[in-house]
């Protein structure tokens, strides 16, 4: 069977083509990211990890933005079932609470990066963004002579100018796969039901250091934790830093 097609009909058909060829090309020209059919691939945090093996490992992670006067308790729990976590470090929570910073590392816990003053960062210039970044990475330094690897975005904002630019600084963007919504003033009770019924090998917990009833939860989700046999761990044993791939969930997996 033949087709026969009018020349207006091919006309129109040849527009459409040269139209979208067109429209690749300056797509192409002004960003990195890939076009298929339309659809334009961004770039995804870290928000959990794919672990291989049978070894259930969970990260626990505690931003810091305002107060501290649980942190050192945070600490003490922690250790008591010996457990390391990863604390995410505003800017302006570092000039005001230096020494608790050097005791937060000083206790084998490791520091990431809040930005210096949390903004939105998807809104700040490429500057702004670098100055913000460098800002805590350099406090840090200064203060326990580590650099952070991972950048946590204030808000969980993100966009594919923010990623890049933290990839390029050498450093890994970091969300959270289970949200203990702490800063609520949940209770006790109530941030154990969060995390306990979905928690599983790769996962990172935020927290925030000075919530309501942190010092509560912190030892009924330690103990239940425990007793299925996950370990606790930094970012750095779980989260990598090259030769890996992030899915459209945000889950790292190692490249092939």
């Amino acid at each position: 069977m033949f087709v026969t097609l009018k020349r207006s009909h091919l006309v129109a058909v040849a527009a459409l083509l040269m139209t979208a060829l067109v429209l690749v090309s300056a797509l192409g020209a002004t960003s990195t990211a890939s076009v298929f059919f339309g659809k334009m691939s961004r770039k995804i945090p870290v928000y959990g990890v794919e672990v291989e093996g049978e070894e259930k490992l969970i990260a626990l992670t505690f931003d810091a933005a305002w107060g501290a006067d649980k942190t050192q308790g945070i600490l003490d729990i922690m250790q008591q079932f010996g457990a390391k976590g990863t604390f995410f470090l505003v800017g302006f929570w570092i000039d005001k609470y230096a020494d608790q910073t050097k005791a937060i590392a000083d206790a084998g816990f490791e520091i990431g990066n809040h930005s210096r003053n949390h903004l939105n960062m998807p809104k700040l210039s490429d500057g702004e963004i670098k100055a913000e970044i460098e800002y805590v990475n350099d406090k840090v330094f200064a203060l326990t002579g580590k650099r952070p690897t991972y950048f946590r975005a204030p808000f969980g904002d993100y966009n594919d100018r923010l990623v890049t630019a933290v990839e390029s600084m050498g450093m890994v963007e970091v969300q959270w796969s289970i949200d203990s919504l702490d800063w609520k003033g949940l209770s006790a009770k109530q941030i154990y039901d969060r995390i306990m019924p979905k928690a599983k090998s790769g996962d990172i917990v935020l927290f925030h250091n000075n919530s309501d009833h942190v010092l509560d939860a912190l030892p009924t989700v330690l103990t239940a934790l425990k007793s299925r046999g996950f370990r606790f761990v930094t970012l750095s044993e779980l989260v990598a830093t090259e030769g890996y791939t992030v899915d459209n969930n945000g889950i790292q997996r190692k490249a092939a």
